[in-house]
Parts: C-alpha cells; structure tokens; sequence
C-alpha cells in the first residue's frame, strides 16, 4: 500500500468516524441516548469537539495525498 492510498484511507476513516460523532451529538440533543453517553461521561461539545478533529484530519489527509499524487505524476511525466 502506497502513501497516498495510506493517506486517502486515513481520510475515509476520519471522515466517517467524523460523521458518526455528529450524529450521536444530534441523538444526544434530542435527548434519545442521553443517559448512555452520559453514562460513558461523553457530552455534547465533545462529541462535537470529535467531529471537528475528525473532519480537519481528513481534509488534511485528503489534501496531502492528492498533493503527493500530482508531484508523483508529474515526476513521471518529466522522466
């Protein structure tokens, strides 16, 4: 596995790991799993904290790795 494909999976994951933070903060809200995650000491900012970090190192990751394939390709294209 190369690094952009290393890159680009690290920024799937965050992305849906993102993804799954925001939608228990919203379950959180509308107070369906309150007593679970407050159970487990989550609350909703860090829940929403989460998401947040998690988008950021995806957007990064996904930057990076379309970065490194550009250079790539035209490192080829200049050989």
């Amino acid at each position: 596995m190369g690094h952009v494909a290393r890159l680009q999976l690290i920024g799937r994951i965050t992305y849906y790991i993102g993804w799954i933070a925001l939608i228990c903060g919203g379950l959180m809200q509308v107070n369906i799993a309150r007593s679970l995650f407050l159970a487990v000491n989550l609350s909703k900012r860090n829940l929403f904290e989460v998401s947040v970090a998690c988008f950021i190192i995806c957007i990064a990751s996904e930057l990076r790795a379309n970065d490194s394939a550009e250079m790539s390709a035209a490192v080829r294209k200049a050989a």
